[in-house]
């Protein structure tokens, strides 16, 4: 949750190739306070059922950008996966081994008192980003 002096954080992933949310993918959550400082490792969750991250781990004050990793190639590759898309009509029944974008980093500014959605819609040969509300 967002204060006056910090940001907040959540995120959510849509796998566009069979049209539901992508359980499972690691999600790690790094900041900085300004452009020349280092990144901080805070933490990460793992998107649940509906495709969520409930518990990302909260910004610290001073925060001026994040940056969100998602570990997708994983998710591609397990069976929950691959059934869904072979489930799916318009989806390719059967996908290549190789991912194309293993991981997906998105970086982002932030504001203190700002609370900052950021869904990822995720199909194998590309991804789309935007803020959210």
């Amino acid at each position: 949750m967002s204060t006056d002096t910090t940001a907040s954080v959540s995120t959510h992933i849509l796998d566009t190739s069979v049209g539901r949310p992508a359980e499972g993918v690691a999600v790690q959550l790094a900041a900085r306070a300004g452009r020349e400082a280092h990144w901080q490792a805070l933490g990460g969750s793992a998107t649940d059922a509906d495709g969520r991250c409930k518990d990302l781990p909260a910004l610290p004050e001073g925060t001026t950008h994040v940056r969100l990793d998602f570990a997708v190639e994983q998710y591609f590759e397990s069976d929950s996966a691959t059934q869904q898309a072979d489930a799916q009509q318009d989806a390719p029944a059967n996908r290549d081994s190789e991912t194309f974008f293993p991981e997906v980093t998105i970086t982002f500014a932030v504001r203190p008192g700002e609370h900052y959605h950021v869904p990822l819609l995720l199909n194998p040969f590309g991804y789309s980003v935007y803020r959210g509300s």
